[in-house]
């Protein structure tokens, strides 16, 4: 029995490592079609969240299988209840993704990010992909080590939120008030797309250790 509910929490884990790929390849698809007005690239995106809202419905089905008929331990009933927290941060890390891509459709076919402000949402979008590929490893290997480096991961996510925020409130910027609404949007949906990767890594902190992280923030009051 104890075996048996072991390889369904191993499928739990191996269900989250598939979500962060597909997420991943959203934020990375969808960072391109942002910055490149690409309709077609941005469709895709926002078709395939389908597909991630699909994996993380059959995790929390088979979450809840396990709990009503294992009767799982302490130490498994830990497992199974931060899997679906973490299945949940996930998912929504694929509606971010799916936001960022909307916001490319919407402006299409001009561009959604003016051309002085593109190299700080690339980047972005690179920590972003970054991020969620870590957040994979972390899933799979339970590394704290790499767990940790997501924080200052984040600390570069927020420090280019920051930046873009005093580029639209500088005197100098000339854009319409339709383009900083854009932008101020953009911003946010990847700080809060990393603020999700964050709290994958506390909750398998806290599957290792037992002991709770306590954010600044918490990524489950708001998508």
């Amino acid at each position: 029995m104890r075996a048996h509910l072991h390889g369904e929490q191993y499928g739990l884990s191996a269900q989250m490592v598939e979500m962060t790929r597909l997420v991943g390849s959203a934020i990375a698809r969808a960072t391109t079609a942002l910055l490149e007005a690409d309709l077609d690239l941005s469709q895709t995106v926002i078709a395939a969240d389908e597909q991630i809202d699909a994996l993380h419905l059959e995790l929390e089905e088979q979450a809840l299988i396990m709990l009503s008929q294992q009767r799982p331990l302490s130490t498994d009933l830990r497992t199974i209840v931060t899997s679906l927290r973490m299945g949940t941060d996930l998912e929504r890390m694929g509606d971010l993704a799916r936001h960022v891509a909307k916001l490319a459709r919407m402006r299409y076919p001009n561009p959604a990010v003016p051309l002085e402000l593109r190299p700080m949402i690339l980047r972005m979008g690179q920590i972003a992909e970054g991020m969620v590929a870590k957040t994979g490893s972390v899933i799979a290997t339970r590394d704290l080590r790499l767990a940790t480096e997501l924080e200052t991961d984040d600390d570069d996510m927020d420090a280019l939120h920051r930046d873009v925020f005093a580029a639209l409130l500088d005197r100098s910027w000339q854009g319409s008030v339709e383009t900083a609404v854009d932008v101020t949007l953009c911003g946010r949906y990847y700080e809060r797309f990393a603020d999700h990767a964050v709290s994958v890594a506390h909750r398998v902190i806290f599957l290792v250790t037992g002991e709770r992280s306590r954010p600044d923030h918490d990524p489950t009051l708001q998508v």
